[in-house]
């Protein structure tokens, strides 16, 4: 871990849900499913697709438990970069292996806390059909669990500011799926291990999607 007055710590993940909870409930709609698969208690990694400009702090707002997301070093800039460290948000270099971030996440993780990954690596069409290792990493060399999350409606009505976000009071569904191991409980952390975790991660993933897209009409 790093130093104590730099780690992040739960209490300041605690801080950040109450002003997600706060600002997503005032500004949007949220209709949260499925919020009782996430455990209630030790590690966890929510898998969030990424579609929308929202989708973290729509998580940290409707999650059950407090979430620090791997969220990238770009979004760190000006006053941004203390309040995302005072509400225990981990900075992340996605064009190196940022030994930093790697050791906060898995410090979340060591100490029963929840990860929140956008396995896509960037907002895109939120389809899971592209994900990068790094969740892999950390599910197997953790032992977490994982619970695919779909964050879905943001598109339907854009912002006329940005369309980036959705129209203000506008529904979003937050459909959280059923908690799975990516490993194959050999404990190997191989390239070929990680890569079969990967595909296996992706199915599920997937799967999680046409079913939240299926309950919810989106």
């Amino acid at each position: 871990m790093t130093d104590s007055g730099s780690a992040p710590s739960a209490a300041r993940a605690a801080v950040g849900r109450r002003i997600g909870i706060g600002l997503m409930y005032g500004l949007w709609r949220p209709r949260v499913l499925g919020a009782w698969r996430v455990p209630s208690a030790g590690p966890v990694i929510l898998a969030v697709n990424h579609s929308h400009g929202i989708d973290g702090p729509m998580l940290m707002g409707t999650a059950p438990r407090p979430v620090h997301f791997l969220i990238k070093k770009e979004a760190f800039v000006g006053p941004l970069d203390p309040f995302l460290r005072g509400i225990g948000q981990l900075k992340v270099d996605r064009d190196t292996a940022d030994r930093k971030a790697i050791t906060d996440a898995l410090g979340v993780l060591a100490d029963g806390g929840v990860l929140g990954i956008f396995p896509e690596g960037t907002r895109g069409e939120g389809d899971f059909a592209s994900l990068r290792a790094g969740l892999a990493y950390f599910a197997v060399r953790s032992g977490a669990p994982v619970v695919p999350v779909a964050v879905l409606g943001g598109k339907d009505r854009p912002s006329r500011l940005s369309s980036a976000v959705p129209a203000l009071r506008s529904r979003v569904d937050v459909v959280f799926g059923d908690a799975f191991q990516a490993g194959d409980d050999s404990g190997r952390r191989t390239r070929k291990a990680l890569d079969e975790a990967t595909v296996r991660i992706q199915e599920r993933l997937t799967a999680h999607l046409a079913e939240a897209r299926r309950l919810t009409g989106r």
